[in-house]
């Protein structure tokens, strides 16, 4: 199909126009119109998505899909995916119509609300099909400004600051990557991805300001582009938007939020980082692997500190998204394999548990832990979902949880065993601060007279959770899925990356 990826892409941003430019009103049957055109824009791009995945040939490690013509000022609209990027699509658009669905009960500009979803699945999907650095740079910030406005207008009670803290975070650490990308083509004197990609970028020591950088330009680049995507992903300790912006926004934000823009880091250093920059990511690879180490043990901490059960499962993202840059790192086949199934999985897993809060939320109107207890005697169906994505959370054999860290680990232990063992203390952690969570809302005596009438999930919210619990039984038991579309791509990366750095760079290989 002729331009598959541009069709895939703009599928929501045209009915966001159509949802703008034709429908007027604010009743009850402008807000109904509203959410079945976003229902029925979000599922037609997964439709069409099919096609991507139907026609992708995992065997290819180049790109696929590919579109290329002239845009605007020189620039040229390049598009494609490879086998790291075809499955972020993927995600995307499967967890969009299940998010517009989870946010049935919005009754305040819906109208609105829908576009902002919209556009935001547009700009997502624009990430990661992207094939210009101009592009990419576009559409990664232009997310900023719909997730921006979810947060701010339909949040909690503090959202104007967790809007405006999510929003500079972000961009300042983006700005420094526009920095990178405009060096990049004065050096290499083009924006296309894909050349940049065989373009060598010197990698001699410089001297800065009396300092000598070992690595040189490629350090430079590599340090602007790391503060963007760890802010992004986020990784620990520029992760202090991440629970604010998750505590104050709707539950339809926060699955989004979680699922879907967090991997935007991880992809940028699968993207960028570790192909474009192999020397610097090699010299500083100790620094992320530790770093990561530190999330994971530190966050997981922090969320058994937590009482408000959004809090504790937005520490408990960072702390996985610890073992995502840390699997990146390893630049290994078994770490990056493991990385990106984290990734997936986390996306699937994460997003319920969000909208497990919600359920209990659009009953209850409050996210504090202790204003629950004995929900399994009134919801045992909602008690079912929810220990199965709990188990998720914490690795059980058997779930998309448990493949994804036991790579990562097992990816980082072949570049450095201390590293491991102490992401390894993190398993134990999730299942301290998991397990915490589900018996204090779940089990126990039905005490607190509130409870008593609170009623089971509906029929919507059960055919939400129904693709989401398939998902992530399906990816436990038969990993191959995700790995054999994968693994080529990341054999390809791994290979190219271990040629471009030096044998005796003293870097961290040696620290095994």
């Amino acid at each position: 199909m002729a331009n598959l990826l541009s069709i895939i892409t703009f599928i929501p941003l045209v009915a966001a126009l159509i949802l703008a430019l034709f429908l007027r009103g604010d009743d009850a049957a402008a807000q109904r119109n509203a959410k079945w055109l976003a229902l029925l824009a979000t599922t037609a791009t997964f439709v069409v998505s099919l096609f991507l995945l139907a026609g992708f040939d995992p065997a290819d490690t180049g790109f696929q899909f590919v579109e290329d013509r002239e845009w605007i000022f020189g620039l040229r609209y390049k598009l494609g995916v490879d086998g790291i990027s075809v499955l972020f699509v993927m995600l995307t658009t499967f967890l969009m119509p299940l998010t517009i669905a989870a946010c049935w009960n919005v009754e305040t500009r819906v109208k609105e609300y829908m576009i902002a979803f919209l556009v935001l699945e547009t700009l997502m999907i624009g990430v990661f099909v992207a094939l210009d650095l101009v592009l990419f740079y576009l559409f990664f910030e232009a997310g900023l400004i719909p997730m921006f406005l979810i947060i701010g207008i339909w949040g909690g009670k503090d959202r104007i600051y967790a809007a405006f803290k999510f929003f500079l975070y972000t961009f300042l650490g983006s700005v420094l990557m526009l920095v990178a990308m405009i060096a990049m083509y004065v050096q290499a004197g083009t924006t296309d991805i894909v050349a940049l990609l065989n373009h060598q970028f010197d990698a001699g020591p410089i001297s800065l300001m009396g300092w000598q950088i070992a690595g040189g330009v490629q350090t430079l680049l590599w340090l602007a582009f790391f503060a963007s995507f760890a802010v992004k992903m986020p990784m620990w300790p520029v992760h202090t938007w991440l629970p604010d912006a998750h505590v104050q926004a709707p539950t339809a934000g926060s699955v989004v939020l979680a699922a879907i823009l967090l991997k935007m880091g991880g992809y940028g250093f699968l993207r960028f980082s570790l192909p474009m920059f192999p020397v610097a990511s090699d010299l500083l690879a100790p620094l992320v692997l530790w770093l990561s180490a530190i999330a994971i043990v530190y966050t997981s901490l922090v969320a058994l500190a937590q009482s408000d059960m959004k809090k504790l499962i937005a520490y408990s993202s960072v702390a996985h998204m610890g073992y995502v840059t840390m699997g990146i790192f390893a630049a290994n086949q078994q770490g990056i394999d493991g990385a990106i199934f984290q990734m997936l999985s986390h996306g699937f897993v994460s997003g319920a548990l969000f909208l497990c809060v919600g359920v209990i939320y659009d009953r209850m109107h409050t996210r504090d832990i202790d204003a629950y207890g004995g929900l399994v005697n009134r919801m045992p169906a909602y008690a079912l979902i929810f220990m199965l994505f709990t188990m998720a959370n914490v690795g059980l054999p058997g779930t998309s949880g448990f493949i994804g860290e036991f790579l990562t680990i097992m990816g980082v232990f072949q570049v450095n065993t201390w590293v491991a063992l102490v992401a390894a203390t993190g398993v134990i952690l999730s299942a301290s601060y998991a397990l915490w969570l589900y018996r204090r809302v779940v089990f126990g005596d039905l005490i607190k007279e509130s409870l008593r009438t609170i009623t089971d999930m509906t029929a919507r919210e059960r055919a939400i959770f129904a693709p989401l619990v398939a998902m992530t039984l399906l990816l436990g038991v038969y990993p191959s899925l995700v790995t054999d579309i994968i693994g080529p791509s990341v054999s390809a990366l791994v290979t190219d990356y271990q040629a471009a750095v030096p044998a005796d760079a003293g870097n961290r290989l040696a620290m095994h």
